[in-house]
């Protein structure tokens, strides 16, 4: 008799052949035991009990040796028999054969509906992803910076106060506007100062009467005050009365700027479309220097006009600036889930007031406030006020 010792997950089952039949058994431990008691008997008395089981011959006749031998090699083993406990059946691997993949009905159709949509549904875009390591840009902070920039943006916006100033109308305002921004040009100033400029004329205005000759006054003196807020290197006062042409003294300048602060509170940090126009141009993917100069010139251009100042919100005309540029530049689709996560704001939404602006674009090049429309045609600024306005949004008048 030979015994094995099976591997594997049965390795506590044992091999034997079974000498008469032929077969291979599994035993298990407790079998095995009596396997071996079993085995300690003489060879004869194993091959007398055996034959009178199967052979039914007399218990008294005894084979030969050579006999024996005749019938280990006759018979060798072809099958197996498993004896075991059903913990054993349990114990045994189940060979599985893997199933062949169907596709459904609904599978199919969904993948047809996909190709027959075309091009698949605009993704949001991570327009922080690249300025990570920057630790300037507060990655971290910046959209909850901006979500508190929508609440407070209504702090400090103007409403209609033309209605209260007699001696001011809308066409002087605007006119003040368009020499500030030239003035803003000549000394080479940021950006932020005169959109904070014309932030705090406004609310001023709103504020207290103001006869028509100090209004130039007030406009240089809120300018004066947006330079101390945000430039590092900011003019002087007497640049301020040179520049206007020795209309006023140094003493009415500070005295202006004192009234200024006092009636707003020294409330200067505030949300300009300014504020907005960085963020929501960063989310106009892609985005090149064209776009960036056309979304300023659209903003400058609605900065100008008192009925966009008064009618729209600081977030609204920046994300109208960007959707009137992207339509005058063909960049399709004209508004992205992106802008639409990062501004608040639906294409539906910025409709009237990207109209409003695409029609003070076309009407630029004939208007005698031409100080925007002169910044924006130098070559240093893409001369994209020399652009076709949208054909989009110029088809009705507003």
């Amino acid at each position: 008799m030979i015994v094995y010792l099976c591997k594997g997950r049965l390795a506590n089952i044992f091999w034997c052949d079974h000498f008469v039949t032929g077969s291979r058994v599994l035993l298990e431990p407790h079998l095995m035991n009596a396997l071996n008691t079993f085995l300690q008997k003489p060879i004869t008395e194993v091959v007398d009990s055996v034959v009178a089981r199967n052979v039914r011959a007399p218990a008294a006749t005894k084979l030969p040796a050579a006999a024996i031998r005749k019938v280990n090699e006759k018979h060798r083993p072809e099958d197996v028999i498993v004896i075991s406990s059903e913990e054993t059946e349990k114990s045994k691997p189940v060979s599985r054969v893997p199933r062949k993949e169907v596709k459904t009905l609904t599978s199919i159709l969904t993948a047809r509906s996909k190709a027959a949509c075309g091009k698949p549904k605009d993704t949001l875009v991570e327009i922080d992803a690249a300025d990570v390591s920057n630790e300037l840009a507060v990655v971290e902070y910046v959209d909850d910076m901006y979500e508190f920039y929508k609440l407070t943006e209504v702090d400090s916006r103007v409403h209609d106060y033309l209605q209260f100033q007699p001696d001011i109308n809308a066409k002087m305002r605007s006119i003040l506007v368009d020499w500030l921004i030239d003035v803003h040009r000549k000394f080479l100033l940021m950006p932020e100062t005169l959109y904070l400029t014309i932030n705090i004329v406004d609310r001023f205005l709103a504020l207290k009467l103001v006869p028509r000759r100090e209004l130039q006054l007030v406009g240089i003196s809120s300018m004066l005050i947006a330079c101390k807020y945000e430039e590092i290197w900011a003019p002087e006062v007497s640049d301020f009365v040179r520049i206007s042409d020795n209309a006023y003294i140094r003493e009415q300048v500070l005295a202006m700027e004192k009234a200024i602060l006092g009636k707003l509170e020294w409330y200067l940090t505030v949300p300009t479309p300014y504020v907005f126009l960085v963020r929501y141009i960063k989310a106009s993917i892609p985005s090149n220097e064209e776009t960036e100069n056309l979304v300023f010139f659209l903003s400058e251009l609605g900065l100008m006009q008192y009925p966009v100042v008064v009618k729209y919100g600081p977030s609204k005309i920046a994300a109208s600036a960007v959707y009137a540029a992207r339509c005058t530049l063909d960049k399709i689709p004209f508004w992205t889930e992106t802008l639409k996560h990062h501004t608040g704001y639906t294409e539906d939404m910025l409709m009237d007031c990207a109209k409003l602006l695409v029609h003070f674009h076309t009407a630029a090049a004939e208007s005698k406030l031409k100080a925007v429309y002169k910044k924006f045609s130098s070559a240093d600024r893409g001369a994209v006020a020399l652009l076709t306005p949208a054909r989009s949004l110029s088809s009705e008048s507003p």
